[in-house]
């Protein structure tokens, strides 16, 4: 008989971010292959996707913080955020599984009270986990070096399973917006407009060169806005930023295809879904070397070793010289290394897990 897995994807709450794009992959995946388990989800049901299967569905609601859901019937719980305010207790005989992400608040500059608050949450998530599953090497070497922060069990297993992507059907995207940048040569970056992923950084690249720069944001930190505003402002650059807020996938496609290079000066990163996003396009992809960014793009990428505005201008330069003298090749291993984070091989790995700790 079939074992019953519990699988809270509430993060779908916010569609456009990295987490729920991670949730959809898992859930494709889960759903393309012929299934051992049956699945239930938790979560927003206008976001979640068709299926093809019997996955039966539990619609998220605000209250159920408070009010919880019975999960007595389920075989295994897999959680799969570690700041979800979901499942933090199991009954003695299921199991657990539960995502790490990232321990940035640990090194952000967040204040003791937030570092408090989520060190807390996190060890409600994970305290009585059987398995922790990394999203990258650089993650799980994290956890362990600051594992003493938490209560664990003592035979709680730690693996890495990558962040698998669900990559466009085509590499052709059509646009009806009319961009005035498309005639140039821009750079794109895509991600929240946080201090941490550090994009103040390439208006001192572009400052220095003749590009565009294209900024594909779900969110910002408010001051941080202010603060990237006023130095578009203070360089005289307003005619080459461009800030484009929410926008759909297909037109985030478009751009990837449209663009010069993809830069990602981030400063701290679990995984990185952009970078795989446009090695998928094969363009040439700019990163920092910093956290788990060299593990993604491998020997493939071009990272700044520091962020002045010379050094930049400096690896840009050279990255894009070495590109464009073999680009067909390039693009070809680029697209390669992309496939290595499919959402059918996390899928795979998610459902072998389940396995072995219900087996």
């Amino acid at each position: 008989m079939k074992k019953n897995i519990l699988i809270d994807v509430e993060r779908l709450k916010y569609p456009k971010s990295g987490i729920a794009n991670v949730c959809i992959s898992l859930i494709k995946g889960l759903n393309e292959k012929l299934c051992h388990f049956n699945y239930t989800l938790y979560g927003p049901q206008k976001n979640i996707p068709v299926l093809k299967q019997d996955f039966k569905l539990i619609n998220w609601n605000f209250w159920q913080k408070i009010l919880k859901i019975n999960t007595s019937t389920f075989h295994l719980i897999h959680v799969t955020h570690q700041l979800s305010d979901y499942f933090h207790s199991k009954k003695s005989n299921q199991k657990k599984v539960v995502t790490l992400h990232d321990l940035n608040f640990l090194h952000d500059k967040s204040s003791a009270g937030k570092i408090e608050k989520s060190k807390k949450l996190v060890q409600k998530n994970i305290g009585n986990t059987d398995a922790v599953v990394c999203i990258s090497e650089f993650v799980k070497d994290d956890f362990l070096k600051n594992k003493y922060l938490f209560n664990l069990k003592n035979d709680v297993k730690v693996e890495v399973i990558y962040n698998g992507l669900v990559f466009p059907e085509n590499d052709k995207y059509i646009s009806d917006k009319n961009y005035q940048f498309l005639n140039k040569k821009f750079i794109l970056n895509i991600g929240v407009l946080f201090p941490k992923k550090n994009q103040e950084v390439l208006l001192n690249l572009i400052a220095l060169n003749d590009r565009d720069l294209v900024l594909i944001t779900s969110s910002a930190k408010s001051d941080y806005k202010e603060k990237f505003l006023q130095k578009v402002k203070d360089l005289s650059l307003e005619k080459r930023v461009h800030l484009l807020e929410n926008i759909e996938n297909y037109e985030k496609y478009f751009l990837l295809q449209h663009c010069e290079s993809y830069c990602h000066p981030s400063l701290a990163e679990g995984f990185g879904i952009p970078p795989v996003e446009a090695m998928y396009f094969g363009k040439p992809i700019f990163l920092s070397n910093l956290t788990s960014l060299p593990e993604i793009g491998g020997d493939l990428a071009f990272y700044f070793n520091d962020f002045s505005p010379e050094n930049m201008k400096k690896v840009y330069d050279d990255g894009m010289e070495m590109f464009n003298a073999d680009t067909e090749n390039y693009k070809v291993k680029l697209k390669e290394r992309a496939a290595k984070f499919s959402y059918q091989k996390m899928a795979d790995s998610y459902e072998k897990l389940y396995k072995d700790l219900l087996d």
